[in-house]
């Protein structure tokens, strides 16, 4: 005899089969390797030799080969190679994923003399294990004696800029560059509101400034003639050779000097004005100047200086007339010689000698 099924469990049978169709019922998929927890290697290492010590700055990875995110500090392992020889490991700490990575190698002694050789670094990453993906980028500097700092540095505010003078130390066989680092101390001006979005920012107040030496040669003087007047900088110098170990140019800085301030004050006259003309005019009973425009760009007004021939006092100032470059002088008497001469000033009140005199006699119409 055979029993029936119950009415109420058609439906679920149904149902079990549509699950099966729709997700599938077949073998479960290969389960996933897990991850090696790898850090991705460090692509942006880089290195700067100053005195005899090398700084090495890169940055920290934030996720492994496998694209997962890293929880947990990294051991980094720093090692450095002598010319073509093998990376000895010289450093090994723990830093944060994504962290700035700092390192600072202490040269050697046999390392901070002569001669001159090709330094290689790299930044290898490792995971709890001990693994990792591989090297960073090298990053190059060189072994060898470290240039001297520059001592004795002082400044002197000229027309032309501001004369850099110290203690040259020649050093043969290098081609060395000075590196000037020059910080505005004032206080800018308030800028005026941008009539632009792309107008031009307002400069940065540290600049860099490079002065190219001779092979082995020190000048022992630069001129900065881009630092404006009635302003005050500080002035930092440092010897940097260029040298091309192995194929590779690398720059190796010296200890930087004392830093010095320099006021820039402006007690330089602008140039004498030229090509002074007097024409006198009977009908309109005045004598008229003309000369020639003065090219200082810091350039304010003129004074027109005015002496009467015949008497015995000396030039009086009778006008000062912004830039224009012309004067018409009413107040003179007909059948009177005149002697005129001019001069220009500055925006800081700084005035040039007067120009050669000449004369003019108004007549009578």
């Amino acid at each position: 005899m055979h029993r029936k099924l119950p009415v109420f469990a058609l439906p679920l049978i149904v149902v079990g089969t549509l699950a099966c169709t729709i997700v599938g019922c077949g073998a479960p998929a290969a389960p996933a390797p897990p991850s090696l927890n790898l850090p991705t290697p460090v692509e942006n290492l880089s290195a700067v030799r100053i005195g005899d010590s090398v700084h090495l700055a890169w940055t920290m990875p934030t996720r492994t080969t496998d694209h997962l995110p890293l929880r947990h500090p990294v051991t980094a392992q720093i090692c450095r190679g002598v010319g073509g020889g093998p990376c000895t490991r010289t450093g090994t700490f723990s830093l944060a994923p994504g962290a700035a990575g700092t390192y600072t190698d202490v040269l050697p002694s046999d390392l901070s003399q002569k001669p001159d050789r090709l330094l290689r670094y790299e930044v290898a990453l490792q995971n709890h294990a001990g693994k990792s993906a591989g090297p960073s980028n090298p990053a190059y500097s060189a072994a060898g004696n470290s240039p001297a700092a520059v001592t004795g540095l002082t400044g002197q505010v000229r027309q032309d800029g501001v004369l850099l003078s110290w203690k040259p130390v020649p050093d043969p066989g290098r081609s060395i560059l000075f590196r000037i680092e020059r910080l505005q101390l004032t206080v800018p001006a308030p800028q005026e509101a941008r009539s632009s979005p792309l107008a031009p920012s307002p400069p940065s107040p540290t600049q860099t400034l490079v002065v190219q030496g001779r092979d082995g040669e020190d000048p022992g003087h630069a001129i900065d003639n881009s630092a404006l007047f009635n302003q005050r900088y500080r002035y930092v110098v440092e010897r940097v050779p260029s040298l091309d170990l192995s194929g590779r140019p690398v720059n190796v800085q010296g200890l930087p000097s004392e830093a010095i301030e320099v006021t820039t004050t402006d007690v330089f006259p602008p140039a004498v004005p030229q090509g002074l003309v007097a024409v006198a005019d009977s009908a309109g009973g005045a004598i008229d100047l003309s000369w020639t425009p003065d090219s200082d760009s810091d350039l304010a007004a003129y004074r027109v200086y005015r002496r009467d021939v015949q008497g015995t006092l000396p030039a009086q100032s009778v006008a000062t007339v912004g830039v224009e470059t012309s004067f018409r002088d009413t107040a003179v008497q007909p059948e009177h010689a005149y002697a005129y001469s001019v001069s220009a000033v500055d925006q800081s009140g700084n005035e040039s000698k007067r120009s050669t005199e000449v004369e003019e006699t108004l007549r009578r119409p």
